[in-house]
């Protein structure tokens, strides 16, 4: 590798040295507000365009301004890009662009990098400040202890030569060498740069261009090696998002017309996008003074007719749980997506947990069933709005979607789909109500019934939250209340009949099954299918219906040795002498699975605020064979 004499002496590489590789981990680190995540993000969509797998995952402190040149305050983005579909974000980087020498400590103490990591460096901060300069120097020695192959890279003085502002345009310079590094196509990468500034002015679009065809030439100029990661082999048209973008448009292809909510991290930039968009196709964005507020009007518009959509996060959730139990109490068709962050209370606004599950089950007072879903990769946030949209109208209920984080800012590549008329809400029902149907005349068998619309020639009939009888007339006889909340949970058991057995990643049996849901699904197989190969006798499965729970758990995790959980949320560590088996505190997946199998299930997580890494899951698993 070219070391920081060598390119000061020679500004020209002799040779070029270019690596097949079928994937690479790239990261980009800086302070925030340094565009690390857009430059990332661009990357990515270069990548996915050029046929590649691909996975990120945004690296966002806590703070909207944490101090600069602070190891905690660390901003930026983790790129995967391979030969086959990316599913997660892997382990150690190996190649990291570091636009100061502290924040990559941040990620150093997540065990981010490995001996061999190459580093390409900012070098403004070695002729800077006394203090400075003194950290820069101790930071290089401490690098190249751990193993960690640094090289300079002059990107301030290179980017002065065309911005006054460095900082706002060091990003697009380094997407520029990243593009020459990884022999990305450079049309694709200006024609990238116009699309992410095209409500910008042609000049600040056309400075950005020569940022990057700088960057690019740089790197061609200077750097003696490249990687080639070959295309995924694939007929299918893709297109590449992340997971609130994939919300969003599920939205649209539901045919859902309003979304209510109120901006809550990191569930906000779904509403953005539908703002953008879902004009266009008649839909409005509600931006509600509060929680409270937003998921009330989403429910009164249900109640007119057609089901609204209400998307937030923990928090949010919390807010809104009056409201949600009306809905549950009064069968009000609604979609409720809660994209998961830290907890609880604030928590940890900007990193991944799965901490929600159990408050969404069981978040409302008395007994409000509900259907749960939780979705496991970018293409499931898409698919399952419009299944929720359909369960929420055919069972007058609402219907929540479990996402997070994770799946909500990291971007992947996925087949493009076809748009069916099926998905969308069909016209309200204007045909006059047979005036002998109640409003609530469930089926006894399945707890279904047919819903009224107010507008509907004889089709009004009383909303209300308190206890009703069938006619929807309010009701204190006990054994009125406890009819109408057999028929109103029946709903759920009569869905769950129509689900499959979920299907087992592996043998059928065997020494241990993981079981896991949401976006651990990637990183869970990837780290499965390494230790089948090292002939461990392991399995996985992977839930996507958490309320009612998919039919055959029993089952299946009859026919292994030991059954395990692995979640982001918390758990009691069971190798610690204060937990036993009667005061031990449980994932909460494996709670409601040890609750509804009666299977002593065991757990792993943690809530450290980090996707798992596949390297991660891989020691437990071995682990737990080794201590069977």
């Amino acid at each position: 590798m070219a070391s920081q004499v060598e390119l000061k002496e020679k500004p020209k590489a002799k040779k070029k040295k270019s690596l097949k590789v079928d994937e690479h981990i790239i990261e980009i680190v800086s302070d925030s507000g340094e565009g690390a995540q857009k430059c990332g993000q661009s990357f990515a969509a270069i990548s996915a365009k050029m046929g590649n797998g691909v996975w990120t995952v945004e690296i966002i402190p806590a703070e909207i301004q944490p101090p600069a040149r602070s190891r905690a305050g660390a901003s930026g983005i983790r790129v995967r890009i391979g030969s086959h579909k990316i599913t997660n974000m892997g382990n150690e980087a190996n190649l990291v662009i570091a636009l100061n020498e502290q924040v990559p400590y941040g990620r150093i103490a997540q065990n981010a990098y490995a001996k061999g990591t190459i580093m390409l460096l900012e070098s403004k901060w070695s002729d800077f400040s006394d203090e400075v300069t003194e950290k820069y120097k101790e930071a290089l020695e401490d690098f190249k202890i751990q193993g960690i192959e640094v090289i300079e890279i002059p990107m301030e003085d290179e980017c002065l030569k065309i911005v006054k502002n460095a900082r706002k345009g060091k990003n697009m310079w380094v997407l520029g060498l990243l593009s020459q590094i990884y022999q990305r196509d450079k049309i694709k990468g200006e024609e990238q740069i116009k699309f992410i500034f095209r409500k910008k002015s042609e000049q600040i679009i056309s400075s950005n261009i020569q940022l990057f065809n700088a960057g690019y030439a740089w790197a061609e100029e200077n750097l003696d090696f490249q990687y080639e990661v070959p295309a995924m082999k694939t007929k299918d048209e893709l297109v590449v998002m992340n997971g609130n973008e994939a919300i969003a448009l599920g939205v649209l292809a539901s045919g859902m017309e309003v979304c209510s909510m109120y901006p809550i991290t990191p569930a906000t930039s779904a509403s953005h996008l539908l703002a953008e968009i879902f004009k266009d196709s008649g839909g409005l964005v509600h931006q509600a003074e509060d929680e409270i507020a937003a998921v009330g009007f989403a429910i009164g518009c249900s109640y007119s007719g057609k089901t609204a959509v209400t998307i937030t996060s923990g928090p949010g959730m919390a807010l809104k749980t009056e409201f949600l139990g009306l809905a549950s109490m009064a069968e009000i068709p609604l979609v409720v997506v809660d994209v998961q962050r830290g907890g609880p209370s604030t928590g940890l606004p900007t990193k991944v947990e799965q901490g929600d599950l159990l408050s969404t089950l069981y978040g409302q007072p008395g007994d409000a069933p509900k259907i749960v879903m939780a979705v496991a990769t970018i293409e499931e946030c898409f698919q399952f709005v419009i299944l929720a949209r359909k369960l929420a109208e055919s069972f007058r209920t609402p219907v929540y979607i479990l996402t997070d984080a994770n799946l909500a800012t990291g971007q992947q590549p996925f087949k493009r789909p076809n748009v069916k008329l099926d998905w969308f809400a069909p016209p309200i029902d204007q045909s006059p109500w047979k005036g002998d149907v109640k409003p609530y005349e469930w089926d006894a068998k399945t707890g279904l019934s047919k819903r009224p619309i107010p507008g509907q020639p004889g089709g009004q009939y009383t909303l209300t939250g308190l206890a009703h009888t069938s006619e929807a007339h309010v009701s204190y006889i006990p054994e009125e209340n406890q009819m109408s909340s057999e028929l109103r949970s029946r709903k759920l058991s009569s869905f769950q009949k129509s689900l499959n057995t979920p299907k087992v990643n592996g043998p059928a049996k065997g020494d241990l099954l993981i079981v896991g849901w949401g976006s651990t699904l990637g990183a869970i197989n990837e780290a499965v299918e390494t230790a089948q190969k090292d002939g461990i006798n392991v399995s996985s499965l992977h839930l996507r219906f958490l309320s009612p729970l998919e039919p055959g758990l029993k089952e299946i995790f009859s026919k292994f040795k030991k059954v395990m959980t692995i979640e982001i949320n918390y758990s009691d560590p069971k190798d610690h002498p204060q937990y036993d088996h009667d005061n031990r505190r449980y994932s909460q997946l494996a709670w409601l699975l040890r609750a509804s199998t009666l299977v002593d299930i065991d757990c792993y997580s943690n809530v450290e605020g980090q996707p798992l890494t596949p390297k991660r899951i891989l020691n437990v698993i071995k682990e737990n064979i080794s201590s069977k």
